[in-house]
């Protein structure tokens, strides 16, 4: 991972978790051959541990291969919540959980 390609490491990305894609607002430039062009996604992985999906991948230059960071995303489901995880240098750290019944009984008004 590069923290001369990223203008803030880890940016705060508050509920905006990527299972795939590149965050770009936050990519400078290759810290390798220094060109600003597509980033490229390489090596993903998918895995099922124990009820939870792990999604992770490299992102890397077009041009030279430098790899610029290593996305990881998580998906599960906790009681009734499905739970989202991203850490990744380039497109941030964020999280959600999103209940899986119709009404969110975290959303609704107290009757008193």
């Amino acid at each position: 991972m590069c923290n001369g390609c990223v203008q803030k490491e880890y940016p705060d990305r508050g509920n905006t978790c990527l299972e795939n894609g590149s965050y770009l607002m936050n990519y400078l430039s290759c810290a390798n051959c220094h060109q600003r062009d597509f980033v490229l996604i390489s090596n993903k992985a998918t895995e099922d541990d124990d009820g939870e999906e792990i999604v992770t991948y490299d992102h890397v230059c077009k041009n030279c291969d430098h790899v610029i960071a290593r996305h990881e995303y998580t998906f599960s489901v906790v009681d009734e919540y499905q739970e989202y995880t991203m850490l990744c240098m380039l497109c941030g750290k964020a999280e959600d959980s999103i209940s899986v019944l119709p009404d969110d009984p975290r959303q609704s008004a107290p009757l008193f």
